[in-house]
C-alpha cells in the first residue's frame, strides 16, 4: 500500500496503490482494457482504409494512369478515424472485466481483427473497381461526376464502416452507440466531404447520386454483420452482444 508501506516495500512491489484504496486496482484495470481495446480498433479502421485505398490506387493507376482516391481521403480518415476510435472512455458495463487478461506475447492485430479488416477492405476494393471500371455505362455520368462518385462511396464506407469497428466481436453495433463521440465525427466527416471536393477536384451530386453512394456504402453493415457470426480460433473472452 502506497501511504502506509515502508519505500523497501514499495520498491519491491510490483504494484503500489498510492491512495491506499483497493478500488483504484479496478479503475486502473478497466483504463488499461479500454485503451488496449481503443488501440486494436483504430489500427482495426485504419488497417482498412490502408489496404482498400492501396489496392484500389494501384490497380486504376496501372489501368488508367491516374489516382482516384487522393491524399485528402488519409486527412479525413486519420482525423475522424481516431476521433471516432482511439478516444472512447471505458463504461459502467462489465464487458472490459470479463476479458482475460492478454500477455506481452500476444499480437496486438488479433484473428478477430484480420477476419473484420478483411472482408471489409474486400467489399470496399471489389465494389469501387466495378465503379472505376463499370460505372459511367451503369449510371450513365460524366467520367468526373463518377470520380466523384467513387471518392464519396470511399469515403462513405469508412463511415459505415466505423460503426463496425467500433466494436471487435458484439454482432449489435449499436449498443451504447449514443455514450460514445462518434456521432461528432461523423457530423465532422460529412462537413470535410464537402470541404474537400474543391481540392479533389470532385463535382456536387444529386440527390440520386448521393442515395446511389450512400446505398452502397451501407452495404458494409450487413456484411460485417456475417462475418462476424464466424467463428475465430483462439479468440480472445470479449462479452457477446
Amino acid at each position: 500500500m502506497g501511504i502506509q508501506g515502508t519505500e523497501v516495500a514499495k520498491e519491491s512491489s510490483d504494484i503500489a496503490i498510492l491512495d491506499d484504496n483497493f478500488a483504484s486496482v479496478v479503475t486502473v484495470l478497466r483504463w488499461g482494457r479500454c485503451v488496449y481495446n481503443n488501440i486494436q480498433k483504430f489500427l482495426q479502421f485504419q488497417l482498412t482504409v490502408s489496404i482498400a485505398g492501396l489496392v484500389i490506387n494501384f490497380v486504376t493507376v496501372v489501368s488508367f494512369g491516374k489516382v482516384p482516391l487522393t491524399a485528402g481521403v488519409n486527412l479525413i480518415m486519420n482525423i475522424v478515424g481516431a476521433l471516432a476510435l482511439a478516444t472512447e472512455q471505458p463504461t459502467n458495463d462489465n464487458d472490459l472485466m470479463k476479458q482475460s487478461p492478454v500477455g506481452r506475447s500476444k499480437p496486438l492485430i488479433t484473428k478477430i481483427m484480420w477476419r473484420n479488416l478483411i472482408s471489409q477492405a474486400v467489399f470496399q476494393i471489389t465494389i469501387l473497381l466495378i465503379l472505376q471500371f463499370r460505372g459511367r455505362s451503369i449510371f450513365h455520368v460524366s467520367e468526373t461526376v463518377m470520380n466523384t462518385m467513387i471518392f464519396k462511396t470511399f469515403v462513405l464506407c469508412q463511415l459505415f464502416n466505423q460503426f463496425s469497428a467500433s466494436t471487435l466481436e458484439k454482432k449489435n453495433i449499436f449498443q451504447g452507440i449514443h455514450k460514445k463521440k462518434l456521432f461528432l465525427a461523423i457530423i465532422l466527416q460529412m462537413a470535410m466531404i464537402e470541404f474537400l471536393k474543391k481540392y479533389a477536384n470532385t463535382e456536387r451530386l444529386n440527390w440520386g447520386q448521393w442515395g446511389v453512394c450512400i446505398g452502397i456504402a451501407a452495404l458494409s453493415w450487413p456484411i460485417g454483420f456475417l462475418f462476424k457470426c464466424i467463428p475465430v480460433s483462439g479468440k480472445q473472452n470479449f462479452a457477446k452482444a
